[in-house]
């Protein structure tokens, strides 16, 4: 009886363990296909973590483009820009259960906030391409890699991200940057 407990209690453990939200650091990140709405390929569908390939990464999966949102890829274009000597790269992905309906939307946010440097995508689906397991609850996650593997993920549910986790998350791209 006390080996089945513990086969049991092993068991559970490793359930949940494998049922965790969230892509691990040190993991490879898989190819996944997006349309590209803003970018040098408007119009078309690719993957970007095909294209971009083992340069250093900021991907942003986001379910709304509520102002922090926006002020996040905003800050992220800027770093993308000032960082081109290190081949800093970034995408937005919108999930959405109906992508063609937001990409007007993904289109003013590049106007208004004159992201010239990072494509706005979207992905048919709200969930997000199952390899990466985006946390279902969370409005917008934030992962970095290079060399193909994941250095930061970082998921923030409504109202949590701010200013100063925006700011934070700038400073994170040390992490990638060769």
């Amino acid at each position: 009886m006390k080996n089945f407990l513990m086969v049991a209690v092993a068991i559970s453990t490793f359930s949940s363990l494998a049922m965790a939200d969230g892509l691990e650091v040190g993991t490879p990140v898989n190819a996944f296909y997006v349309k590209d709405v803003t970018g040098p390929a408007a119009g078309t569908k690719l993957c970007y973590r095909c294209r971009y390939g083992d340069r250093p990464v900021v991907s942003i999966f986001a379910r709304d483009l509520n102002g922090e949102v926006k002020s996040l890829i905003h800050e992220v274009d800027t770093a993308v820009g000032a960082n081109q000597a290190k081949d800093l790269k970034a995408f937005v992905v919108l999930l959405s259960d109906e992508p063609e309906a937001k990409e007007a939307a993904l289109k003013e946010v590049a106007a208004q906030s004159k992201v010239t440097n990072t494509p706005l995508t979207t992905f048919d689906g709200n969930i997000g391409p199952r390899d990466y397991k985006i946390t279902q609850d969370a409005q917008v996650t934030v992962m970095m890699w290079v060399d193909g593997k994941l250095k930061v993920n970082e998921a923030y549910k409504p109202g949590e991200l701010t200013k100063d986790k925006i700011q934070s998350l700038l400073g994170k791209t040390s992490q990638i940057l060769n």
